[in-house]
Parts: C-alpha cells; sequence; structure tokens
C-alpha cells in the first residue's frame, strides 16, 4: 500500500512541470485601417450648398424614403469607407417660414431624444459661424445608443440640414469609440467648411 501511495505521489509530482499554465486572451477587437485624411468638396448640383467631404467617401443620392420620394432632392448619404462601416445619412429642407423652421428644429432634438434610453450622455455642441450664416447644434452621443452622432445647420431663414451617424455593426462603444472619434472628426470638417449657395 505504501509502495501504491508513494508512486501516486511521484506521479502527481512529475505530473506538475515548471511551466506556467495558459491563461486566456482578454478579448480584443479587430484592426481598423483608417483611410488616409483627404477632402474633396461636395458640390452637388441637386443640393443648395458645398461643404468639405472626406475623399474617402461616397456620395449615394436617396431616391425613396420608406417606399415614398423623400422631402427633397437633396437627400443623400455619405457612405465612409469599408474599413469604417458607418454612414453619415443627410436630409435637407428648404424653409418658408418661422414656424416651419421650428418644427423642423424641434424634430431635431426629438429625434436625438429618442437615444435617451440607450445613451448614457448627450452633448450638446453649439455651432455659429456668423460669418457664413451657419448655425446650428451638434449632438454627441455616448454609450450604446444606435447614433452615436447628429447635427442640424440652418441659416434660420432659408436652409435646415440635418446629418446623422449610423454604423452598420452591432452598437458596442467600446469597439466603435476610436473610430467614432475619427470620424468626428470629418464631421466637424463639413460642419467648418459649409457653405450655403445664394
Amino acid at each position: 500500500m505504501r509502495f501504491l501511495t508513494a508512486c501516486c505521489l511521484l506521479f502527481f509530482f512529475c505530473a506538475c512541470g515548471d511551466e506556467v499554465l495558459p491563461v486566456p486572451k482578454p478579448r480584443s477587437y479587430p484592426r481598423v485601417e483608417y483611410p488616409v485624411r483627404a477632402y474633396t468638396t461636395l458640390g452637388a448640383d441637386y443640393c443648395p450648398f458645398t461643404f468639405e467631404r472626406p475623399a474617402s467617401t461616397r456620395v449615394l443620392r436617396e431616391t425613396s424614403y420608406f417606399d415614398e420620394a423623400p422631402a427633397d432632392s437633396c437627400w443623400f448619404n455619405l457612405k465612409l469607407a469599408p474599413a469604417l462601416n458607418g454612414t453619415l445619412h443627410f436630409s435637407y429642407y428648404p424653409v418658408s417660414s418661422y414656424a416651419q423652421w421650428e418644427e423642423l428644429r424641434d424634430e431635431a432634438f426629438q429625434l436625438v431624444g429618442v437615444h435617451n434610453q440607450r445613451a448614457s450622455d448627450i452633448q450638446e455642441i453649439v455651432v455659429h459661424r456668423d460669418s457664413a450664416r451657419v448655425h446650428g447644434v451638434a449632438f454627441d452621443i455616448a454609450g450604446p445608443a444606435a447614433s452615436p452622432f447628429q447635427f442640424f445647420l440652418t441659416d434660420t431663414t432659408h436652409h435646415f440640414l440635418r446629418g446623422a451617424l449610423y454604423f452598420e455593426t452591432q452598437v458596442n462603444p467600446d469597439s466603435l469609440a476610436p473610430v467614432i472619434e475619427y470620424v468626428k472628426e470629418d464631421i466637424f470638417r463639413i460642419v467648418e467648411t459649409l457653405e450655403w449657395r445664394e
């Protein structure tokens, strides 16, 4: 019996090596290859404005909105580079009265408010470019909301442009954070360079 116990103990101690036990790797995210920053002018003849857009984006004009024609011919998307897997959706409305402008402004706030249930924070960034007659608000939406960034720009008398960023992937703020920060810089370039045609 002693011999059997000694053999078991010897086997047990020999089986334990000096090797470190393997530890599972921490969760990681795929590496994103960001496009080189370069800008080109968006000067679509169907829109009453211009701005500098990332050269890596594709302009896709909207021809239908929920099986109906868009409210204006100047509805389009900026499809981001494939590695970024997202889209900036733009909708433009000509303004004919102050009441209509107020309605569009309120709707922009309501559309951002939809994300309150999932957002951990919504920061409002006021835009005032008096020399270009460009005013508005940008909404930086933190947390697992469907749209991490939205904005509207207007001259308060004739033009109202709304933009919203969406990604074509499951919302995961941790993995999307670097991509969102990269795209926000491009959005701010759009906001800073927008000019109304009049």
